[in-house]
């Protein structure tokens, strides 16, 4: 039996990342996988979602060609292109991860692996057992079905599927308004599909703060997206040539068919089978529960990324693969403040986010003051006719320390990694105000808004 200082269960953006980290750190690191390096995310999710977004930018930036000074007759749309362009993508991604591992020395094991004690895996179908002074889970979610309904991969689906498909329905239902449900509307929508949007909560993206829900919802709608938000689905039902969704809202039942319904209501951790009951390792409530250096109740197993339920967003698995490393390596890393990690929605217009919303600001006791900087007052706003939307800054009165950054608008995701790191550093307002930006640039934007929360906007 071969044995390992760490071995590294998953090889999403958590698992690969903790080998990596693991290897660099003089540890002896072996990563199992059952499908593809880079898990789902590159295979699966963030990676092929961005392709086919960037290639519905491209078709709506056309539509907009008589504004820029061109025009042309039988453009031609062929989404089977665009999906193969996702897997090319894809495709070379998996190739750098595999040279990571190469690089790094890291021992790669293809199958499914399940605990047999605190320090030893097997590994199927090839039977090989491994063992290790520590264990790192990183098995990651799977999409939540909606209750009584199966996925069936052709009329009811989930995003796996949708990004398998080599053509947009002509109609399409999404159950769910979160980040992943408006990212396919968006995509659908500009390659010609009916799409209907069912949100049980009173808002789009409902984790956000409510000025920002508001102002994205408006723009959906404007595009063409049909949007129904307070919609409680109560039943799916798949016919010969469509599928219908019964609604109850406030205004009473109401029924809703397209071609195909996309469900987007979260996630369940990949908990089964992976040996967690046998082995003692505690999973209450669905996922693995862990501490701040990611140790499970087991000293030597530790989980990271979506198995455990704290914050599913990739970039958040890679950094919790970091700190598992460095704690295994006897480092103390510093713990992750979930509230400050920036929240990115990648659909038409783009939603990013960090630290609190308004509500919950008010909610945890602070004196709240907020500023707004509209997009319309930003120079490289319109100069590159993308316009709407704004910045949103939440502040405490007394102290004048940055609590949240919230924005809606064009390649805002672009911008938020700067604030976010204002706000892991409590940085007061006049620090962000302070830092001159460039000009012309959307960030601009930021500094506006923190200027105004200063008392002193320039521009608006």
């Amino acid at each position: 039996m071969e044995n390992f200082d760490v071995i590294v269960i998953g090889g999403g953006p958590g698992g690969y990342v903790a080998a990596v980290r693991s290897s660099q750190l003089g540890l002896k690191t072996a990563l199992v996988e059952k499908e593809h390096l880079g898990g789902t995310c590159l295979n699966w999710g963030c990676i092929p979602t961005k392709v086919l977004l960037r290639n519905a930018e491209v078709i709506h930036l056309l539509s907009k060609g008589r504004g820029f000074g061109f025009a042309f007759e039988n453009l031609s749309i062929d989404y089977e292109v665009a999906y193969k362009r996702s897997r090319s993508v894809v495709n070379r991604q998996i190739k750098r991860v595999e040279l990571l591992m190469k690089k790094y020395q890291i021992s790669v094991f293809e199958g499914s692996a399940c605990l047999k004690s605190e320090h030893e895996i097997s590994i199927a179908p090839s039977g090989t057992s491994l063992s290790a002074s520590h264990l790192i889970l990183a098995t990651g979610a799977k999409p939540r079905p909606f209750p009584g309904t199966n996925f069936d991969g052709k009329r009811i689906i989930n995003f796996r599927h949708a990004l398998g498909m080599k053509r947009a329905p002509l109609s399409a239902i999404i159950i769910g308004a979160g980040p992943i449900g408006m990212e396919f509307a968006t995509l659908w929508h500009r390659y010609g599909t009916r799409v209907t949007v069912l949100e049980m909560m009173p808002q789009v993206l409902p984790l956000e703060d409510e000025a920002v829900g508001a102002e994205a919802e408006k723009q959906f709608k404007r595009s063409g997206i049909d949007i129904k938000t307070g919609a409680s689905v109560a039943k799916i039902a798949v016919g010969d040539q469509d599928v219908s969704v019964t609604v109850a809202s406030a205004s009473g039942s109401e029924v809703f068919s397209s071609e195909t319904v996309l469900v987007s209501i979260g996630f369940e951790a990949n908990t089964n089978d992976i040996g967690l009951d046998a082995v003692g390792v505690d999973a209450g409530h669905g996922y693995i529960q862990i501490n701040d250096r990611m140790q499970t109740n087991l000293p030597g197993i530790y989980a990271i990324g979506d198995v455990n339920g704290r914050m599913g967003l990739a970039h958040v698995a890679s950094a919790q693969g970091m700190i598992a490393a460095e704690s295994i390596a006897g480092r103390q890393p510093k713990k992750l403040e979930y509230a400050n990690i920036p929240r990115c929605t990648y659909a038409q217009p783009e939603i990013a986010s960090a630290g609190l919303t308004e509500k919950q600001a008010r909610e945890g006791g602070y004196d709240v003051m907020t500023a707004q900087c509209p997009f319309v007052a930003n120079g490289k706003a319109l100069a590159m006719d993308d316009n709407s939307g704004f910045v949103k800054l939440i502040s405490e009165r007394k102290t004048n320390r940055l609590l949240g950054v919230h924005m809606v608008g064009g390649h805002v995701t672009e911008l938020v990694a700067g604030p976010a790191g204002m706000l892991t550093l409590e940085n007061g307002i006049e620090h962000l105000g302070r830092t001159i930006h460039p000009h012309p640039t959307l960030s601009e934007a930021l500094m506006e808004a923190a200027h105004a929360l200063c008392g002193h906007a320039i521009h608006i």
